[in-house]
């Protein structure tokens, strides 16, 4: 086993752990990190021209953000629920649009939009705590 495939296990049941220990909150957190993260993979990728490493990485993105949208309750979230639905159809279909025409500034775009969402997000778990 070379270094990288060691480095990628070590890290998958580290991510594996955290999971296993998150609650809720915690949960969506690392789900908004890791599409954050597979964005800005897609962007280094998209930059050397990697263009199905690219692919794959905003695939996994757009799951991770259809991943957000299922776990929204809309009963008790109300017209805050239905408003993150939205953005987060949004967010989808911009990648793909990204994905389609190799356009970073989608990619940066996206990557902005989560990242505000995230921090209100966390903004919630300083209050909590």
């Amino acid at each position: 086993m070379n270094a990288m495939a060691a480095m990628r296990q070590y890290q998958q049941v580290g991510v594996k752990a955290q999971v296993t220990e998150a609650d809720p909150h915690r949960l969506i957190q690392m789900l908004m990190q890791g599409g954050l993260d597979r964005i800005s993979q897609a962007r280094g990728a998209m930059e050397r021209g990697e263009f199905a490493e690219k692919g794959a990485l905003l695939g996994k993105a757009i799951a991770i953000i259809g991943g957000l949208r299922d776990v929204l309750d809309k009963k008790a979230g109300g017209e805050l629920a239905d408003n993150l639905d939205k953005l987060y159809e949004y967010m989808s279909m911009r990648l793909f649009e990204a994905n389609r025409n190799n356009d970073l500034k989608l990619l940066d775009e996206v990557s902005g939009l989560l990242a505000e969402v995230k921090e209100g997000w966390d903004g919630i778990a300083s209050v909590a705590a």
